[in-house]
């Protein structure tokens, strides 16, 4: 407004006003394009801090979920240290079992062989 009054002024002062009138309009179209310059800035501001935001929630987001892929993999990495720990109790368990068995084999063939030995006796006593 105040640029409005000084190019009234300069119109009535005349030639000699003349000039200040252009400059007056010049300042005035320059104050125009600063302020849309400005409210351009702002905006611009304004979308950068939106965009900032944006990609703060999705870091905060991806952050969440490799929290759980980790937990995860954590989880499947304690399965498979029990899977080892049951697999290496159960060959033991396989190992004292096939022990057993051989010691079943050696007392059923010394069994076996005093069997023949009562038999061979027993026919030469009574034969």
């Amino acid at each position: 407004m105040s640029f409005m009054n000084a190019a009234v002024e300069a119109v009535r002062a005349g030639e000699a006003g003349a000039g200040f009138s252009v400059v007056a309009e010049e300042v005035r179209s320059l104050a125009m394009r600063s302020a849309e310059a400005a409210k351009s800035t702002a905006n611009l501001i304004e979308q950068s801090q939106k965009n900032a935001d944006n990609g703060v929630q999705s870091a905060n987001e991806v952050k969440e979920i490799l929290i759980k892929i980790i937990d995860g993999i954590n989880k499947v990495s304690q399965l498979a240290k029990d899977i080892a720990v049951a697999s290496n109790e159960q060959a033991e368990g396989v190992n004292q079992i096939n022990l057993a068995v051989l010691e079943m084999d050696k007392v059923t063939q010394s069994n076996a062989a005093t069997s023949e030995e009562c038999a061979s006796a027993s026919e030469q006593l009574f034969g």
